[in-house]
């Protein structure tokens, strides 16, 4: 016999099939009693599905308003997760799925109970969209992408750099990781013999894939700090490592994840910080409140010589 969830979902697709069942048609379909149809029946009512029923010999059970789309189970808390997915996926970093998502969005509120169509209206009409925020990637590229993941097949793809130079790639795919309103993918090059990072909406697949690989563990064994880590020294300027006379235990929670904090001792340890500019990457190391060394890059070097000087004269 069906599980009670998956006996209410058959329910609903027969009902939806037909204009019009019997208790005892649905019962022999499902292999159960008119009662536990008639139980099964309250149950969706109770969910708020308009189920009904006419009386007499050639009385039986209809669904009401829509009965012309999928049926679905859903409790409140997943009705509102999947609208606010919806709405994301509609003004997000994917292009090509803005109109499927509406669609989809009008169509999970055309079957919903009242109940939630009221509370999901009320969140819809809070919920202000950004726009997008950065440079967006086609569906079909994250899902070209996403089936060689899963396949475990190489990837050949046409990459733009970041300096606007073009080139082709073969990798081993191994995560789509989105951070910072972008989509990367985290692959092992084949040519480069290591770990490297792409942004997807710079990369255009190209079919077939190649053939087949073993996958690997992921690189540092967190690839979420991987990424984080490889942005956080990438984007900006400037980078200096930093060699700070603290514990690294004690400096890495003064510092973002993304700054590798490296213990060299007990004691010391050496941060890889960046900043666009010198004033910044000064600015950032002197809240450490500890002794440093500097050792590059020059600018960083001219401007904290600035700075200590311009101290030394404001004190008398």
């Amino acid at each position: 016999m069906l599980e009670t969830s998956a006996r209410l979902l058959r329910l609903l697709s027969l009902l939806q099939a037909a204009q019009e069942l019997t208790g005892p048609q649905l019962a022999h379909r499902l292999g159960v009693t008119t009662r536990t149809i008639r139980n099964d029946v309250e149950r969706l009512r109770r969910l708020g599905y308009p189920v009904h029923a006419t009386l007499g010999t050639t009385g039986g059970y209809r669904l009401g308003a829509g009965a012309a789309l999928p049926p679905l189970l859903l409790d409140d808390e997943e009705a509102v997760a999947i609208v606010v997915g919806l709405r994301t996926a509609a003004t997000g970093a994917i292009t090509g799925i803005e109109d499927t998502a509406l669609r989809a969005l009008a169509k999970l509120e055309q079957v919903l109970p009242s109940r939630l169509r009221h509370r999901i209206g009320a969140l819809q009409a809070a919920m202000t969209p950004l726009g997008r925020p950065g440079p967006t990637v086609d569906a079909h590229v994250l899902t070209a992408i996403a089936a060689a993941i899963r396949g475990h097949e190489r990837l050949r793809f046409d990459y733009t750099g970041h300096d606007g130079t073009a080139g082709r790639r073969m990798v081993e795919p191994h995560r789509l990781v989105h951070i910072r309103s972008r989509w990367y993918l985290v692959a092992w090059d084949i040519d480069r013999d290591d770990w490297r990072t792409f942004r997807a909406d710079r990369i255009q697949p190209r079919i077939p894939s190649g053939p087949r690989f073993t996958a690997r563990a992921d690189p540092e064994g967190d690839i979420a700090a991987y990424v984080e880590r490889g942005l956080g020294s990438a984007l900006w300027r400037l980078q200096a490592s930093v060699v700070v006379h603290a514990p690294a235990s004690v400096i890495s929670t003064q510092l973002p994840p993304a700054v590798l904090v490296e213990a060299l001792d007990h004691e010391t340890c050496i941060a890889h910080v960046g900043a666009d500019t010198p004033q910044m990457l000064a600015h950032y190391i002197g809240l450490l409140d500890a002794d440093f060394d500097v050792t590059e890059p020059p600018e960083l070097i001219d401007h904290i010589r600035k700075l200590a000087e311009r101290y030394r004269r404001a004190t008398p």
